[in-house]
């Protein structure tokens, strides 16, 4: 894989994801949710895992996107007045790096993630393209296995996005007055 290609769209998926985090207008969060999602795409078809970068492309950035815009537009949320939440933000952050490095505090600790290599290739996960068949358990078990975290990376960050719309969604108190 390029090095230079994989840096670029490192940066692009991160900047996306900042822009997703810190904007405070809900249209402009789920474009650079859609820009993430672009970029993880664009990680996958450097990893030669086509499928999964057009997937990811239809699926995510296409279809669960769209919906997601029609909610948010539907639900007509209006751009909230006065200063960004800094402190609130920054509370937040602090507490994702923490929960993150618990998480690979606790991968290293568990021995989940071995130093060893793994022994020989199953016949289906072949490297021969001639040899792959498009069997459903050939391709759970790559998915599973080779592609795992890219997988839950992309099931995470529809989460997030869910868990915001419906955050953005509902009314403050203090406006019902």
């Amino acid at each position: 894989m390029p090095d230079g290609l994989f840096i670029f769209f490192a940066a692009l998926t991160l900047g996306a994801a900042l822009l997703l985090v810190l904007s405070r207008n809900a249209v402009t969060s789920a474009m650079g949710m859609i820009l993430a999602l672009v970029g993880v795409a664009a990680e996958f078809f450097l990893l030669d895992a086509y499928f999964l970068g057009v997937l990811q492309v239809l699926v995510y950035a296409g279809a669960v996107m769209v919906l997601f815009l029609f909610i948010i537009m539907l639900l007509d949320t209006e751009d909230p007045q006065g200063a960004y939440p800094w402190k609130t933000a920054a509370l937040g952050l602090a507490t994702f790096f923490l929960l993150a490095a618990g998480v690979l505090w606790l991968f290293h600790w568990s021995g989940a993630v071995s130093a060893v290599k793994a022994g020989a290739t199953p016949p289906e996960l072949s490297v021969n393209p001639a040899e792959f068949t498009t069997a459903a358990k050939s391709f759970g078990r790559l998915l599973y296995t080779k592609y795992l975290l890219p997988l839950e990376i992309a099931g995470f960050l529809l989460l997030v996005a869910l868990v915001g719309v419906v955050s953005l969604s509902k009314d403050n108190p203090e406006t019902k007055a």
